[in-house]
C-alpha cells in the first residue's frame, strides 16, 4: 500500500509538471504528453491507484480548459479520454492476478515455463528418440495442447500423454496449466490402463463450464518395443513400419473425451515398435479443416510423415510445416522413434 501511494503521488506530481509544461513550452509538449504519465501508471499501479491517477489527469485537463489557460482541440480530448479508459480497463483486468506491473508479467512467464517443463521428455536409453513440437494458435504464449511424459523407476517404461483442452490459445492456457500439473502427477503412479479413467475423474471433479479435453496415452516398453496406445476422443495414432514401408492408422475403439461421461470405457491398441519404426501422435489442429473430411487431413499428415520421417530427412517441425494447417488452432505433434 505504501509503494502504491508513493507511486501515485510521484505520477500525479509528474502530471502537474506536464500540465505546467503545456503552458510554458507549448511547442515542446502537447496534450498527448499526459498519456505518457497514464502509460507509466499502467506499468506500476493497481486499479484503485490507477483510478486516482486518471482522475487527477482528467481533472487537470478540465481545470486548464475551464480556466482558459489553454484550449484543447476536440481530437486531443477524445484521444486522451480513450487512452485513460483503456488504461484503467487494462489495469482492472490484470488486477485479478493480485499483482501489478512487471511482477504479473514475470508470473505469467513462470507459468508458461512450467507448462513447457511438464512436457519435457525424460532421458532415454540409446536407440530411442522422441521428437515433439507444440505451437499455439496465432503464436500466443499459451496453448490448449500440451504434453506430459514420465519414465518408470526401472527405466523400462516410457509414458507420453498428448492432451487437447477445449478452447485454444490463452483461453485454454489456464486449464492446460492446471491439467498438465495434475496429469503429470498421475502419470507413472498407476498402471497405464488406469491413467485415462483417473484423468477423466479429475476433470469431472473440476466442474468447468467448458471442461472437456481429448487425450491420447502411449506406453512403450523400452526393452522390448511393445507399446499400448489409448485414446479419449482424440485422433488415432499412426505407426510407420520401417521394414515394410507401411504407414498404419492404429484403431483403438476410442472412448469419449475426458470430462463428459462418468464411467467411460477406453479401448487400447497393442503393438510393437521394431527397430526403425516410429509412432506418431498429434492433435486435431493438424488434420481438421472447416468443411473438409478429417480423414483427408489424416491422409495428408501421413503423406508428410512418409516424406520426412520415413526418409529421415526431417522431424516433427518439418512434418508440421508440411501439413500447412495454418495458425488458427493449436497444433502438437510427437514422434517416438526406435532406431
Amino acid at each position: 500500500m505504501a509503494r502504491q501511494m508513493s507511486a501515485t503521488v510521484v505520477l500525479a506530481g509528474l502530471s502537474f509538471l506536464v500540465g505546467a509544461g503545456l503552458l510554458t513550452w507549448p511547442e515542446w509538449l502537447t496534450p498527448a504528453s499526459l498519456l505518457f504519465v497514464v502509460l507509466l501508471g499502467v506499468f506500476v499501479l493497481r486499479v484503485r491507484a490507477m483510478a486516482v491517477l486518471s482522475a487527477v489527469v482528467v481533472g487537470q485537463v478540465v481545470g486548464l480548459q475551464l480556466a482558459g489557460f489553454t484550449q484543447f482541440a476536440p481530437g486531443d480530448l477524445i484521444l486522451l479520454g480513450a487512452g485513460v479508459l483503456a488504461a484503467v480497463a487494462f489495469v482492472r483486468s490484470r488486477d485479478r492476478l493480485g499483482l501489478q506491473g512487471a511482477a504479473s508479467d514475470l508470473m505469467l512467464v513462470d507459468l508458461r515455463d512450467r507448462l513447457v517443463a511438464h512436457g519435457r521428455i525424460p532421458p532415454l536409453p540409446p536407440r530411442w528418440r522422441v521428437d515433439s513440437v507444440v505451437r499455439s494458435a496465432y503464436a500466443e504464449a499459451f496453448s490448449g495442447d500440451f504434453v506430459v511424459a514420465s519414465r518408470s523407476r526401472s527405466g523400462n517404461l516410457l509414458e507420453i500423454v498428448l492432451v487437447d483442452v477445449s478452447g485454444k490459445g490463452q483461453d485454454a492456457g489456464v486449464r492446460s496449466l492446471l491439467l498438465s500439473g495434475a496429469f503429470g502427477g498421475l502419470l507413472g503412479t498407476m498402471p497405464p490402463e488406469r491413467f485415462l479413467p483417473a484423468a477423466n475423474r479429475y476433470l469431472l471433479a473440476q466442474d468447468w463450464p467448458e471442461g472437456f479435453a481429448t487425450a491420447i496415452h502411449l506406453a512403450v516398453r523400452l526393452d522390448t518395443g511393445e507399446f499400448t496406445v489409448s485414446t479419449a476422443g482424440h485422433p488415432p495414432a499412426v505407426q510407420l513400419h520401417a521394414g515394410s514401408g507401411l504407414i498404419q492408422v492404429l484403431a483403438t475403439n476410442p472412448g469419449p473425451a475426458l470430462g463428459i461421461v462418468a464411467s467411460p470405457v477406453f479401448g487400447a491398441h497393442h503393438g510393437t515398435l521394431a527397430p526403425g519404426d516410429t509412432v506418431m501422435l498429434y492433435t486435431d489442429g493438424l488434420v481438421e479443416t472447416p468443411g473438409a473430411d478429417v480423414e483427408l487431413g489424416i491422409d495428408r499428415l501421413m503423406g508428410e510423415a512418409e516424406r520426412f520421417v520415413a526418409t529421415r530427412s526431417g522431424g516433427a517441425d518439418a512434418v508440421l510445416d508440411g501439413v500447412r494447417a495454418g495458425d488458427t488452432d493449436d497444433r502438437a505433434l510427437i514422434l517416438v522413434h526406435r532406431d
